[in-house]
């Protein structure tokens, strides 16, 4: 015992002493090995009951009764439980005082055990019987309290079935409501109750609320609910007052069941209004108030709206609310505006009060837009916020045209913009952007066939100044407004002048919101942009070198909207013009003599990204490619070939390209079927060159797309590029491990499921199939959950492949030759498959992949037996025992040995699933840390 307790200290001290890694892990482990041991209960009762124990130790001591409390009580006896019951309950007279940590952990490990123990017939009543005659307890008690329904309700670690919970729950909380609201209610009237326990008696009245045990109604008659609204007067009380207010108003909202209740709380909940004045200067007084007013408004919206003599208050007290300065604040009343304004559209006719009250919303939240008059006053991180934030109100302002009709906002919003344009130069930038962002947060909610608002807004745009400020909102107007431009096409030669004029600002973010808008004009209206694809192609000419290349993939993005518009023979020859712009770049690159510089690489990987969207853009022109296409997919891989063959060794060079061809691949279809193997190719020995995935990826993609294909010369090809990859990617893991290398490892994967679905004649046969297993195997050992989810997908299509149990005899002519490969390989690796199998499976693997193991294990254990059982005793020992305990391993390998020799090969995939779950339960224990609370 002694031992025990000075090596707890001993390892608890490691982690004051601050000193390597290594250390802390292994007293970390030390310290959750302990903590499953059955000498915890015991050694730990020592240490809470020392005088000389260290705090730390004795904080670690209280932790680990709740946690063994949680998990160790299965294998006890009633009279062990009893005992515990009786260790705890001593403890917690020890440690009445305090820390509050220990007295916390305690009271847990109480409540869970009341839980566990039906031999304990009523906790809650013993517990009051033990500390709540001695004033100096009561504290302790009321934390327990507090925390008993939190634990019971929250804690789904408590192995319990349902019937035993809700057995359990109800005799613990259910049947001990009323007798816990006595009990609050006459601590809380007690002469000399001081600040500290009231505020736990706050906090326990609104744990029992929040659980649902405690129903409003019960206080009809009890003083509790008078109490809460004074303790609002009380500084020391008032955070717990609105807490508790608060779970008392939510748990009315079922009004018509509460109306007698809700007649008591709302007077006591409008006489708070004058504060919100009173207490102007204090913003955590104005915070709660906002919560209470808030929580009243969304609970009793259906009062609010059929009484408004009675209910406005609680709306004017929350828009003074959404008024108040510090934007902290202000998000409190949005989700009642939100549902508020949801409510009044199911009406038919709704009171002016309300129509009154969005209004002053709109004028509200539009101040608050306002950026600060010195806008350098803002951190980068305020600034952001402030952006941020700025997104949330214009919900709100979405609201305000649910309610008042989006053109009736937009005219006002517009009335606020012309009257600042009318004060001629001293009006600031600030009066007409905050205006500006509100139309583009309302434009989502514009009828395009508006006549009325958007017109005025559309002419008053190029009336606008100047500042950059204006002219990004403006622009980003245009960007939300193009779904009604398209119906008002008049407007199209003005916008894209002022777009064009947005390029050629010196702020960056403005030639962005150009952009933007140059990109969603095109996509909304492209058919009306038709006639204007020349003049863009001229502004790309002239303008495309002093675009930043975001601004001009969103130009090229743009252009392809407009040729994805036009009859297909004309969109094919505006296409090939922009396409061949660039493999000219392409080609003049390739042909150069002299070794390109940085800028030139930088520069031509942008060109490719601008077609790789415009192809991502109009994706195909159909199965009959046009007479300007017919012949393209020849000439531009001509052109790609050698480029590649040049500078494929350039990672970004490698990333471009490799999309480009994707995209090509799906543009030309099956016209691209002479060129393929001549692609993949080039694909295999780029790969064998560089190493590089994309170029796996591709030659994945290419299989994927045509591995039905019967053409010899492309599936000779498909065997190339596959034998080529496994044997370049077996030098690769001679130097490297599999974890430095994932990128590699996922896109074989990936090129490796296309071919058994789609080439299996080709995968299996092969000599590379022994290395793809292998390599497969090696991707098990990664804690990356695609890659792991690829190899067992892949394992698990070769173990279920119908050639292994054929459903015909004779079988088709090719399945012998696939089995004949498939069972030599799994023998030879069967071992350590199911090693790291296993390690996988009580270790890192996704819990989403857990079926493919079963399944993989099912099927050896139908196919392979006599093996499976002898793999399974070595491999079964090596597993970690603090993940799968000695128990455990022993359980599985019994249901596995039974399962063989029954030849029920079903109760293998139990056995694997139990497995799975027990080591699964000891890791999230694990996972929490000897020194979690």
């Amino acid at each position: 015992m002694a031992n025990n307790v000075q090596a707890v200290i001993a390892a608890l001290e490691v982690f004051s002493g601050a000193p390597e890694k290594a250390a802390i892990e292994q007293a970390n482990t030390w310290l959750q090995d302990f903590q499953h041991s059955s000498e915890a209960w015991s050694t730990c009762n020592v240490l809470l009951l020392s005088p000389d124990a260290p705090l730390h130790a004795k904080i670690f001591a209280a932790q680990t009764f709740r946690t063994k409390v949680t998990y160790d009580l299965g294998d006890m006896s009633t009279a062990d439980l009893l005992q515990l019951r009786e260790t705890l309950i001593k403890a917690l007279e020890t440690y009445h005082t305090g820390p509050r940590n220990i007295l916390l952990q305690l009271c847990l490990a109480i409540s869970g055990l009341a839980l566990q123990l039906p031999a304990w017939d009523d906790p809650v009543q013993d517990m009051i019987d033990a500390f709540g005659r001695n004033p100096a307890m009561v504290p302790a008690l009321l934390l327990f309290l507090t925390v008993l329904p939190e634990e019971v309700t929250t804690n789904t670690k408590i192995p319990l079935t349902d019937d035993e919970y809700k057995e359990r729950a109800s005799k613990l909380l259910t049947a001990n409501a009323n007798k816990v609201t006595d009990l609050l209610a006459m601590y809380l009237q007690a002469p000399g109750a001081s600040f500290a326990v009231q505020t736990q008696i706050f906090n326990c009245l609104g744990s029992w609320l929040a659980a649902g045990e405690i129903v409003a109604m019960s206080l009809l008659n009890s003083p509790l609910i008078t109490y809460s609204f004074q303790a609002l007067s009380s500084d020391e009380l008032f955070d717990a007052a609105v807490s508790v207010v608060c779970d008392l108003i939510h748990e009315t909202q079922e009004v018509e069941d509460n109306m007698p209740v809700i007649e008591v709380i709302v007077p006591q909940v409008i006489a708070l209004k004058p504060k919100l004045v009173e207490y102007k200067d204090d913003p955590e007084k104005i915070r709660g108030l906002a919560r209470i007013f808030a929580e009243a408004g969304e609970a009793y919206r259906s009062l609010l709206l059929h009484h408004p003599e009675t209910f406005f208050p609680i709306v004017e007290a929350i828009g003074q609310c959404s008024a108040y300065p510090d934007l902290d604040i202000v998000p409190i009343t949005f989700s009642f505006w939100m549902r508020l304004a949801q409510s009044i559209g199911k009406k038919p006719s709704v009171s002016p009060l309300f129509l009154d009250a969005y209004r002053a919303l709109m004028g509200v939240i539009i101040r608050h837009l306002h950026f600060p008059a010195d806008t350098a006053s803002l951190t980068g991180q305020e600034a952001e916020n402030f952006r941020s934030f700025r997104h949330v109100m214009g919900d709100t302002l979405k609201d305000c045209c649910y309610v008042l009709g989006t053109d009736k906002c937009l005219l006002a919003t517009y009335e606020m913009i012309t009257v600042a344009l009318n004060r001629g130069p001293n009006v600031s930038w600030q009066e007409i952007e905050a205006p500006l962002f509100a139309m583009r947060s309302m434009g989502a909610e514009v009828d395009p066939n508006d006549d009325q608002a958007v017109p005025k807004i559309m002419d008053l745009i190029p009336r606008l100044p100047a500042h950059p400020r204006v002219r990004y909102a403006a622009l980003l107007i245009i960007s939300r407004y193009t779904e009604w431009i398209n119906k008002h096409p008049d407007y199209i030669p003005y916008q894209l002048q002022y777009i064009s004029a947005g390029f050629e600002d010196s702020d960056q973010e403005v030639n962005a919101a150009a952009g933007q808008a140059l990109k969603y004009l095109c996509q909304d209206c492209k058919r009306h942009l038709v006639e204007f694809l020349p003049q863009l192609h001229s502004f790309l000419a002239n303008m495309g070198n002093k675009l930043v290349q975001d601004d001009k993939v969103q130009v090229y993005q743009a252009i392809a909207y407009v040729i994805s518009a036009m009859p297909m023979e004309q969109a094919a020859q505006s296409l090939r013009t922009f396409s061949l712009d660039i493999l000219e770049h392409v080609h003049a690159l390739t042909v150069k003599t002299t070794s390109p510089t940085k800028e030139e690489f930088v520069q031509i990987t942008h060109d490719l990204e601008n077609l790789e969207v415009m192809l991502g853009v109009i994706q195909s022109f159909g199965e009959h490619l046009p007479t300007a296409c017919q012949n393209t997919h020849q000439e531009a891989w001509a052109v790609f070939e050698p480029f590649i063959a040049k500078y494929g060794s350039e990672y970004p060079i490698c990333e471009r390209t490799t999309r480009v061809l994707r995209l090509g691949l799906t543009f030309f279809g099956s016209a691209t079927l002479p060129i393929l193997p001549s692609v993949l190719s080039r694909m295999a020995s780029s790969f064998e060159a560089t190493g590089f995935s994309s170029y796996l990826w591709m030659a994945g993609k290419v299989v994927g797309r045509f591995g039905n294909e019967e053409d010899p010369a492309l599936r000779t090809a498909f065997k190339d590029v596959y034998e080529r990859a496994s044997n370049k990617l077996v030098t690769m893991l001679q130097e490297k491990p599999p974890q430095m290398i994932p990128d590699v490892l996922e896109d074989y994967l990936q090129m490796l499921l296309q071919m058994i679905d789609n080439a299996p004649d080709v995968f299996f046969p092969s000599p590379a199939f022994p290395i793809a297993f292998r390599v497969a195997m090696a991707a098990l050992t990664l804690v990356h959950s695609d890659i792991v989810f690829a190899a067992l997908d892949l394992l698990r299509t070769i173990f279920t492949h119908d050639c292994l149990t054929p459903a015909t005899q004779p079988p088709p002519p090719k399945f012998p030759i696939y089995a004949a490969a498939i069972k030599p390989v799994v023998e030879r690796e069967g071992q350590e498959l199911t090693s790291l199998l296993l390690a996988g499976l009580v270790g890192d693997f996704p819990e989403e992949s857990i079926p493919m193991v079963v399944t993989i294990f099912r099927v050896m254990g139908g196919l392979w037996p006599t093996q499976l059982h002898a793999w399974l005793p070595p491999v079964v020992q090596q597993l970690p025992s603090v993940t799968v305990p000695d128990q455990v391993k022993s359980s599985f390998l019994a249901d596995v040995n039974s399962a063989i020799q029954s030849g029920d090969f079903d109760k293998v995939k139990y056995a694997v699933r139990t497995l799975h779950r027990a080591s699964r339960k000891a890791r999230e224990r694990r996972r929490a840390g000897p020194l979690d609370g």
